[in-house]
């Protein structure tokens, strides 16, 4: 069985919730990623996706100058770094999620997993077909 440590792409990028949507946007644009975890003195708080950005912050009107804090998910699904491809997985398509912060046993930010990362590295395409599904579900 494959590990996430071992497929997850350990460059994680954090954004502050006191930057501004343009500024969360900007770096999406710029380093090719959909999804920054929100980190507040030393701890991810939360999680602001382009997704958010689109549904809760310019579907209603709100300005780029909008603190990614107003928008971001708070509830943020992880899974840890010694975790199964095949767990984490599940856990996308049982929450419907695309990408999975990965943290260590001390709960520290290590990597993030995502969808793609399964399909390039895992041994195991159907955990990556299963979680596609699940996660297509309406």
């Amino acid at each position: 069985m494959q590990l996430l440590k071992d497929v997850m792409s350990p460059d994680v990028q954090v954004i502050s919730p006191e930057a501004t949507l343009q500024d969360a946007a900007a770096r999406m644009r710029d380093e090719g990623f959909g999804m920054l975890p929100v980190g507040e003195n030393d701890r991810m708080i939360g999680a602001v996706t382009d997704r958010d950005i689109a549904v809760r912050a310019v579907a209603e009107g709100k300005g780029s100058d909008t603190r990614v804090r107003d928008v971001m998910s708070n509830d943020v699904i992880w899974c840890y770094e010694n975790d199964t491809v095949e767990t984490a997985a599940d856990m996308m398509s049982k929450f419907q999620v695309r990408r999975l912060p990965v943290v260590n046993s001390d709960k520290r930010l290590v990597g993030i997993v995502s969808l793609g990362d399964f399909a390039v590295a895992a041994d195991d395409f159907q955990s990556t077909a299963d979680a596609l599904v699940g996660i297509s579900q309406p």
